[in-house]
């Protein structure tokens, strides 16, 4: 009995790990998705906020079809745990992400937004003691983001500061860092639909403000056309449904810190989807790099025996 609950726990594990492999590796390919809606007419946020809906309307069948379904947390605390997710992980994460791209360059964002790991860890380990990184997890996280350097400058050594584009882009990393510190709290009261599904939900709640102050209204003909229809169901019912609701489980798996060591990957897939996609060239600078992210990310995942 004890090797079979073994045995299903290290195989949680290795599903974990993969689902979080998935995730980035489908997050990494939004961008195409993303550019194409935008050069159709369609804006950031009215990107979100039609993903978002897709996602959670989706979920929102799936969850009333399960017996455990359930409409508010236990307590009002609790709520506003998911209210915080709804936020950090979702209307001020992709707003402040996408408003940054305005006023700084991609690659300033893409640095930072991607560093996110390491702020996640040191976030979580003020909170969370049995969860601070060793000196050799240190290592391998550190390596990690010099990897992620290497890859997003790629040989060009040249950085244009914008303090309003980088501090949001900042602010999108913190967010992406507090929401992870969030899920701990989450994930061992809730089961991940639900958590993910009251995420959806508060995440297009606290997008009324700002359609209040920037009304912005897609035209129907214009959501309504295939090309543009497909784009947004891809992001809606994979990138945003399925994707964070498989993030979320693999938290609970494999730790927090392990999963969101996993957006290091995010920029690899970025560029191999461009490479197979835009025919975009792979570099030694690349290939320097990501060997640089994969043996930080063995070393951080290391654990004292």
């Amino acid at each position: 009995m004890c090797n079979f609950a073994a045995v299903q726990r290290k195989n949680r594990k290795i599903l974990g790990h993969l689902a979080a492999l998935f995730t980035v590796m489908v997050w990494g390919s939004t961008f195409v998705f993303t550019k194409i809606l935008l050069l159709d007419g369609l804006s950031p946020a009215q990107i979100f906020v039609l993903r978002f809906i897709v996602a959670y309307v989706l979920l929102l069948f799936f969850s009333m079809s399960r017996r455990s379904h359930r409409w508010m947390a236990d307590t009002w605390k609790d709520e506003l745990l998911m209210v915080a997710l709804g936020v950090t992980g979702g209307s001020l994460y992709f707003l402040t992400e996408n408003e940054a791209m305005n006023h700084t360059t991609t690659t300033n964002t893409s640095l930072i937004v991607c560093l996110c790991p390491l702020f996640a860890a040191a976030l979580i380990s003020v909170f969370y003691k049995s969860q601070r990184l060793q000196p050799m997890q240190v290592l391998g996280s550190v390596l990690a983001a010099l990897g992620v350097i290497v890859v997003v400058l790629n040989g060009h050594f040249v950085l244009h500061l914008s303090p309003l584009g980088d501090m949001l882009a900042f602010t999108a990393c913190l967010c992406w860092a507090v929401y992870s510190l969030l899920m701990i709290r989450a994930n061992q009261r809730y089961d991940v639909v639900f958590i993910t599904r009251k995420m959806f939900f508060y995440g297009l709640l606290s997008m009324i403000p700002y359609f209040l102050l920037v009304p912005e209204v897609p035209p129907l003909s214009l959501v309504l056309r295939p090309d543009v229809l497909i784009n947004l169901l891809f992001l809606g019912c994979v990138a945003s449904m399925f994707c964070f609701v498989i993030w979320n489980w693999a938290m609970k798996q494999i730790g927090t810190v392990t999963t969101t060591n996993y957006v290091y990957i995010n920029p690899l897939t970025t560029i191999v989807f461009a490479w197979l996609l835009l025919n975009e060239k792979i570099t030694v600078f690349f290939l320097f790099g990501t060997a640089l992210i994969l043996v930080g990310m063995y070393l951080a995942d290391r654990r004292r025996e």
